[in-house]
């Protein structure tokens, strides 16, 4: 059922979907493909693609530089869009490669925009999604320019575990996560080894840890206050459009 999926818990809390509005989202889910970890499903460059919603499994959006090094931009969870940036305006910016075996649906532009032809709403709804995702791109640039190791990486945790817990993967005590420290390292702008510092220094302070693949926080209080994260610029308790 479409009423109990991450996109539509995402959506939800900016706009209360009505029958039609969820009948409309429906449709756009006839076309299911699964990605296995590690390759690419859209390519830097690439034009004449789809945009796909990320229903199960996690990815990433990444710039690729002359010298090899990589920029992780973000990382998506289920219920975030890839590639809707590029659909829309025909040429991707970056890269899309799985973490983890993903499952996905695809979305042709011409399907998106009689979508939001038929309910505008749910225009309005994914308009403020992209501005979310907007919000979320400045945080990163400040994190990587203005906060420290520490600061950034426990606000990069913090930030993922709001983020799952809009569409009811993760709380204030943790979440379950499949990134190794490379992957941090290339999202934060820091060596794996100076990450693995981080998290222990992190960990020894009390704070949260991160290992086997779960993220425990142990006083999300302080660490917010350590991080100087304010979940207002992700919105979730904005107002919702009836």
């Amino acid at each position: 059922m479409i009423e109990n999926t991450p996109i539509v818990r995402k959506l939800g809390a900016f706009v209360a979907l009505s029958d039609p509005e969820l009948s409309v989202l429906a449709s756009l889910h006839k076309r299911r493909r699964t990605f296995v970890a590690g390759r690419d499903l859209v390519h830097q460059g690439q034009s004449d693609q789809a945009a796909y919603i990320l229903a199960s499994g996690w990815a990433c959006s990444y710039k690729l530089l002359e010298d090899g090094q990589r920029q992780i931009v973000d990382f998506q969870i289920p219920g975030d869009f890839l590639g809707l940036r590029s659909v829309l305006l025909y040429v991707s910016d970056h890269s899309i490669e799985p973490v983890t075996d993903i499952e996905v649906t695809e979305i042709h532009v011409a399907d998106l925009l009689d979508a939001f032809a038929r309910t505008p709403r749910l225009a309005t709804a994914f308009l403020w999604v992209a501005s979310r995702d907007e919000a979320m791109v400045v945080e990163h640039l400040v994190d990587v320019g203005r906060r420290n190791a520490a600061e950034r990486t426990a606000h990069f945790l913090l930030e993922l575990g709001s983020r799952l817990a809009l569409v009811g993967m993760g709380s204030r005590e943790g979440y379950g996560c499949p990134l190794t420290q490379y992957h941090l390292a290339d999202a934060l702008g820091l060596s794996a080894v100076h990450v693995n510092r981080v998290l222990r220094q992190l960990r020894e302070s009390g704070l949260v840890t991160f290992r086997d693949a779960h993220v425990e926080f142990h006083d999300y209080g302080r660490l917010a206050d350590f991080a100087n994260f304010d979940p207002e610029y992700l919105d979730h308790a904005g107002p919702v459009l009836a």
